[in-house]
């Protein structure tokens, strides 16, 4: 039964989180965060980089480490408070309630299940040179990076993809002990590697003129932090976060192993950039002495394949030292198979308990939020991440095409952390706070303005299929959750979630910025492939704000309450969207630069602070946080056996 606002009281809200197994100590978290942000980003991301920006790509793995720092910061205040399995998505229904909720939900449920997918085709794409030809797991490659053949690689994607979801099934207590012994191995790899490089072959003049430091303006040093896969390769800090419900003692562990994942990362890839850029040797490639643009471009010639395929492994191949070349290059392509695979199943379970947690949210039918008798772990949902990586591998025929979009959405829900935390300190001040961020008024914003410029620079024609992707699954929340809360009659809100489906997807046929051969490089960059922008941006308005209008003309005082706390996420998406079109990170071709950078930048941060602080004033206290403030406690007291009503 809803209360007078339609939420949920706690005993309903949270009584699948009694279930949960308190096993994970802090050592496992720590190495949970770690082994994701170890995993297949330091084996492509570097001569990417490199063609993209030069020598100075050093700079965008400090600048988006630190980045990411900020905006885990307010999440290890807010996780300590109420940590919680799936805590990402969660939060914001507890400040925002029903509709912010399930937005933010959707967009971290497809970015965290699909990343499986994304280290599954690592795998195959990095060791893709060195297995038999009869395999067929690669095609040669046409531009950056060679793309995995189907069926031949795409089935040897799905076998890594069954992998990790077996090694999840077995539980969190066997999940954390197998991370703690990969992580042995996916540490000394990677610091060996820029060790070795720095020791035997490194080459200083590669940092000279006439490669100089941003070899192609400096812009292109911030537009590469989202879109070479760098911010992608720190996202793994929120493992903590979302395995926090299972942890031994979370409010002492969650900060510890968020915070300190991330300065490490920063360390080891920082490095490894370095080691990279002055390992290349440019006569094996093909190329003249610091020609990085070149990195990128086709070529027929041996080294310069295996450099787009293999980056590192090429790198030893090429120094010509007997043990880089004989011994140490293969341990990289033992590491390309322990890396990746690391990664992905810790992400599978991330995924798991995303849709876990939306389970708990209402967002989703109640079987998600079911739980193993025998390992208490919520094996539905595990399945359904199983599926959606699945899904994600089919038409993915390199890393590099899911990396981007994967980033932007994933970032976009972490706008939410230090809003969160500010509504937290007024509707939820007395629980207990064993990490409280100090200055939380300046650091707060701060991670919001993080969350923003990442986005912003991830590029128009990304930011395009973040909305696509982001805006499709709004019939969902009439389906699942308005209806099923009572909110609409359920017939109307079958009407209008089929109405605006259809016509989402046709304008975005239409526009050829997704769903057509236009939408792909190069014909992406280039306006003249795609409906006039201007009017394709207004029926995106139409359309999104014309669903929310309706939404909320049919739903009940309680439903129309959840809509108005949520304008401001929709207006920040669709504003930060149309400045990115006009920008120096939007559409090349054909379309006037009205702001360059760092004066676009400035202007996307300042339409963030000012949806920052409407944010916050949105926030309210919902009948859950107000349900778990009077319990007196964050913590959710875990059961000796898991409830009837949530077991298999």
């Amino acid at each position: 039964m809803g209360t007078a606002t339609g939420e949920l009281p706690l005993s309903d809200f949270e009584a699948s989180d009694r279930g949960l197994k308190r096993v994970l100590s802090r050592s496992q978290l720590l190495l949970l965060s770690l082994g994701a942000i170890i995993g297949s980003g330091w084996l492509f991301s570097a001569i990417t980089a490199d063609t993209l920006a030069g020598p100075a790509s050093y700079v965008s793995w400090i600048v988006g480490g630190l980045l990411v720092l900020f905006i885990a910061l307010t999440y290890a205040e807010v996780a300590t408070m109420l940590p919680r399995s799936g805590a990402v998505v969660r939060y914001p229904h507890l400040t925002h309630g029903g509709f912010t909720g399930f937005i933010l939900g959707w967009a971290y449920l497809l970015a965290s299940a699909s990343v499986p997918a994304i280290e599954a085709i690592a795998t195959v794409q990095y060791i893709g040179p060195q297995a038999p030809a009869s395999w067929h797991l690669l095609q040669s490659p046409v531009s950056t990076s060679s793309v995995i053949n189907f069926p031949e690689g795409w089935l040897f994607t799905v076998f890594f993809l069954v992998v990790f979801f077996f090694i999840n099934l077995y539980g969190a207590r066997f999940l954390g002990r197998l991370n703690n012994t990969v992580m042995i191995w996916k540490l000394i790899i990677p610091i060996l590697t820029f060790i070795l490089i720095f020791a035997l072959s490194f080459h200083s003049h590669n940092f000279a003129p006439p490669g100089g430091e941003a070899t192609a303006g400096w812009h292109e040093v911030f537009y590469i932090i989202p879109g070479a896969g760098i911010i992608f390769s720190y996202l793994g800090f929120r493992q903590a976060l979302d395995f926090g419900g299972e942890a031994s003692n979370p409010q002492r562990d969650i900060p510890f192993a968020t915070i300190a994942s991330v300065l490490i990362g920063i360390v080891i890839y920082t490095l490894l950039q370095l080691a990279f850029t002055g390992g290349i040797v440019w006569h094996f490639f093909g190329l003249h002495t610091n020609d990085y643009a070149g990195l990128g471009a086709p070529s027929s010639n041996a080294g310069h394949i295996l450099v787009t395929a293999s980056p590192f492994f090429a790198i030893m191949k090429a120094s010509g030292v007997a043990f880089l070349v004989s011994v140490f290059s293969y341990l990289l392509i033992a590491d390309a198979f322990v890396s990746p695979v690391g990664t992905g199943y810790i992400y599978l379970g991330t995924g798991g308990r995303t849709i876990y947690g939306m389970g708990v949210s209402g967002y989703l039918p109640k079987q998600s939020v079911r739980l193993s008798p025998r390992t208490r772990i919520p094996w539905v949902a595990l399945l359904a991440s199983f599926l959606i990586a699945l899904a994600f591998s089919i038409p993915s025929k390199s890393w590099f095409s899911l990396v981007g979009i994967i980033t932007s959405m994933t970032v976009f829900t972490y706008i939410m952390g230090g809003v969160s935390l500010q509504i937290f300190r007024k509707t939820a001040p007395d629980l207990a706070r064993p990490y409280r961020l100090g200055a939380a008024w300046f650091w707060a914003p701060v991670s919001f303005l993080a969350a923003t410029a990442i986005i912003y620079w991830s590029g128009f024609t990304t930011d395009i299929e973040l909305i696509a992707l982001l805006f499709i699954g709004l019939p969902l929340y009439v389906w699942f959750f308005a209806a099923a809360r009572g909110y609409m009659n359920r017939w109307v809100a079958y009407a209008i979630g089929v109405i605006f489906l259809a016509a989402w997807i046709l304008l975005m046929h239409w526009g050829h910025w997704v769903l057509s051969p236009a939408s792909a490089a190069p014909y992406s960059t280039n306006v003249k492939y795609h409906a006039p922008f201007v009017l394709w941006y207004l029926l995106v308005c139409v359309s999104v704000y014309g669903f929310t209008g309706l939404t909320w003309l049919f739903s009940s005082k309680p439903g129309r309450h959840l809509i108005n706390r949520s304008i401001w996420l929709i207006t920040y998406i669709l504003a930060e969207v149309l400045l990115s079109y006009y920008g120096a990170f939007g559409v090349t071709t054909h379309v006037p630069k009205l702001l360059t950078f760092p004066i676009d930048t400035i202007w996307a941060l300042v339409i963030g602070l000012i949806c920052y602080y409407w944010a916050v004033k949105s926030g309210y206290e919902t009948e859950e946080i107000r349900s778990i403030t009077d319990s007196g406690s964050g913590l959710v007291p875990e059961e000796s056996a898991a409830p009837a009503a949530v077991q298999a």
